[in-house]
């Protein structure tokens, strides 16, 4: 069966905050729009941004240990190639972009091996973005 995009729609606290984020930043094409949200193009995916009160602002304190790091949960992300995912790191760097986890390999040597950072957007939605070498590991045990 082809891969089906994906929808999510999450809490931001400003739609002006997203779209610089997720538009300018990171390169997300712009979809529909109201007052009150945004869509965006997620690598293919479909992101619905949504202007609420009580959006998250600063860290979420929830985290997960994984291969040595506090991976924060919840969060959502996509696999980009290899080289899209180097070239994204390379730009999130030069913006000043802090991130939670540092872009990394994980898992080296083992099954699932992977390229990953994560990164947190304005509102504090946190979000991981990573690259396999060999996608059919995606899944590998």
């Amino acid at each position: 069966m082809p891969l089906r995009p994906f929808h999510l729609a999450f809490p931001v606290r400003d739609t002006a905050e997203a779209r610089a984020f997720y538009g300018a930043l990171l390169g997300c094409r712009e979809g529909r729009s109201a007052a009150g949200w945004v869509d965006f193009d997620f690598f293919g995916h479909q992101l619905v941004a949504h202007c609420v009160d009580d959006a998250a602002n600063g860290a979420d304190a929830r985290t997960n240990p994984v291969d040595g790091h506090a991976v924060p949960v919840p969060h959502f992300g996509v696999v980009l190639t290899m080289p899209e995912w180097r070239s994204l790191a390379d730009r999130l760097t030069a913006a000043g972009t802090h991130f939670e986890i540092e872009p990394h390999v994980r898992f080296a040597g083992e099954p699932g091996e992977q390229a990953t950072m994560f990164f947190r957007d304005p509102s504090g939605n946190a979000i991981e973005i990573k690259a396999f070498a060999d996608l059919s590991s995606l899944f590998a045990t």
